[in-house]
């Protein structure tokens, strides 16, 4: 299972609007990974860990969202993208835009393009 090849993930914590406006910015140069997460959730944990499995790293920007403790940007980044919420989800973020979203049993590598 996944949990044995994970080492030091790292993940940006998005705790901030200001995290959340260089993550944007950032995006005009590089394909991001934004990871809105419920430390309160077993899923959001699962998902969370298969994306942690190193030997599968298909974005080497990966940002973190504690839904629980900044809920309030997450209404912000369901506003920005036009992204219904949900949680756990993965948004893809290049050029300003999210060109991909998954959430749930969805989000691992293999569904990442």
């Amino acid at each position: 299972m996944g949990w044995f090849n994970k080492s030091s993930f790292n993940w940006t914590n998005i705790v901030s609007f200001n995290n959340l406006e260089d993550l944007m910015k950032l995006s005009y140069d590089h394909k991001l990974l934004l990871f809105k997460h419920s430390t309160r959730c077993s899923i959001s944990s699962m998902a969370k860990n298969r994306i942690e499995v190193v030997n599968q790293i298909k974005i080497e920007n990966c940002f973190l969202l504690d839904l629980i403790s900044y809920r309030e940007i997450s209404d912000k980044i369901e506003s920005i993208f036009q992204v219904k919420h949900e949680s756990p989800q993965v948004l893809i973020i290049k050029d300003g835009k999210c060109i991909q979203h998954l959430s749930h049993m969805e989000i691992s590598w293999s569904n990442i393009n």
